[in-house]
C-alpha cells in the first residue's frame, strides 16, 4: 500500500466515531422529541468490533493516516474504551486523540492516558450553567466538565484543546468569559462557527456567529495576532496574544470555508466510510471486513473513494443543498 495523494490532498487524519450514543444533545443533536430517551441506538452486533477497527486503522495508516480521533456520540461511554486505546497506540506512532464532552474524563484520564491516548479535545460551549444546560440539556454542572479538563491535565493528556460552538441568541455572550478564563492556563480554546451538520438541528445562517466577530471582540479586550498554520489541513486559523497569554482557534467552516485543503475521512460506528462531515451516504467498509476481503483488497476500496472524492459541500453552501438529508453529528462523529 502507497500514501493517497488526490490532487495534491493527502489523507493524514481518521475520525472514528466508537459509539453513536450520547448522555447529553448538543445544538447539533436537537431536537429533542428525535433524540429523546425513546431514540433507537444502533444494535451492538452492528457496531465495529475494538478488533475490527484496529485493522481498519492498520490499513488506513498505511495508506498516509498519521492522526486518529476517537469521537462518537460521546466515545466515553463505549465500554473498555481503554482496550481499543491500547490496541490503537501499538500501532505504531499515531497522534491518537479523543473528543469528549468531558462528562466522564474526571474518572477515565488515568486509564486512557495510561492506555496510549495522548491527548483530548473537550467540548464545552459555556462557562454559565444556566446557558450549558439550555444548549445541552444536561443534568451535571459545568465545574464537572472543568474538574475533567483538570484530570486530563494531571495525567498529562495534553497539550487540551476546548471547543466552544457559538450560536447567535444562545451564547455569544459568553465568548468573551471563556476567552479570559482559558487564557494563561496553557488550554487552547477553540471557537466553531454553528454548521448545519445532519438535518434536524433547525440551522439558519442567521444563528452563525462568524469567526471575524469573535476575533474582534476578543481583540478589543485582550489584542491578538495571527499565527501561521503548523500543516496544510489544519482547519482552526490561530491567534495568539500579544501579552504571550497563549492562543484560541476559529474554525469558520461557515464563513471561510476549506474544503480544498481538507486531508480528514470518517469512519461511523456501523463502518461507514464518510469523506465529507456534511455527507449524504457513506461507503460501507464494514461488509469488507466481515465479507473476508483482504488488507490490499479494502485499501483498494479506500484508494478509490478517496481519489474520486469531489465533495465540497462548504463552498458549495446554499438553497440548493439546504434541503439534503446529511448524516446527524451524532452517528458521524464530531
Amino acid at each position: 500500500m502507497t500514501p493517497l495523494d488526490s490532487l495534491g490532498r493527502p489523507l493524514h487524519d481518521l475520525r472514528i466515531s466508537v459509539t453513536d450514543r450520547c448522555n447529553f444533545r448538543c445544538v447539533y443533536c436537537m431536537p429533542k422529541e428525535v433524540f429523546g430517551k425513546g431514540y433507537q441506538f444502533l444494535p451492538r452486533d452492528q457496531i465495529l468490533s475494538f478488533e475490527e477497527i484496529e485493522r481498519l486503522v492498520r490499513i488506513f495508516v498505511a495508506l498516509g493516516v498519521e492522526k486518529v480521533r476517537l469521537t462518537g456520540g460521546e466515545p466515553t461511554l463505549r465500554r473498555d474504551l481503554e482496550v481499543l486505546v491500547a490496541k490503537l497506540a501499538a500501532i505504531g506512532d499515531l497522534d491518537l486523540t479523543l473528543t469528549t464532552n468531558g462528562s466522564l474524563l474526571a474518572e477515565k484520564a488515568r486509564g486512557l492516558k495510561d492506555a496510549g491516548l495522548k491527548r483530548v479535545t473537550v467540548s464545552l460551549d459555556s462557562l454559565d450553567d444556566a446557558v450549558f444546560r439550555s444548549m445541552n440539556d444536561v443534568d451535571f454542572p459545568v465545574a464537572k466538565v472543568l474538574a475533567g479538563i483538570e484530570a486530563a491535565q494531571a495525567v498529562g493528556l495534553g497539550p487540551i484543546k476546548i471547543n466552544m460552538v457559538t450560536k447567535r441568541g444562545l451564547n455569544e455572550a459568553s465568548v468573551l468569559p471563556m476567552a479570559r478564563y482559558f487564557k494563561g492556563t496553557g488550554w487552547t480554546l477553540r471557537f466553531i462557527e454553528f454548521m448545519d451538520v445532519g438535518h434536524s438541528n433547525g440551522w439558519r445562517l442567521d444563528d452563525v456567529v462568524p469567526a471575524k466577530e469573535i476575533v474582534a471582540a476578543i481583540d478589543r479586550e485582550m489584542p491578538l495576532e495571527p499565527v501561521d498554520k503548523d500543516y496544510r489541513g489544519e482547519v482552526a486559523d490561530r491567534y495568539r496574544y500579544k501579552d504571550g497569554g497563549g492562543e484560541i482557534g476559529v474554525i469558520a467552516s461557515v464563513t471561510q470555508p476549506f474544503c480544498a485543503d481538507c486531508t480528514r475521512a470518517r469512519l461511523s460506528a456501523d463502518g461507514s466510510l464518510y469523506t465529507c462531515l456534511f455527507a449524504t451516504r457513506g461507503t460501507d467498509l464494514r461488509a469488507l471486513v466481515r465479507d473476508g476481503s483482504t488488507d490490499d483488497e479494502i485499501a483498494a476500496k479506500i484508494a478509490a473513494v478517496w481519489t474520486g472524492r469531489d465533495d465540497r459541500y462548504s463552498e458549495l453552501r446554499s438553497a440548493q443543498t439546504e434541503g439534503l438529508h446529511k448524516i446527524e453529528m451524532s452517528f458521524i462523529g464530531g
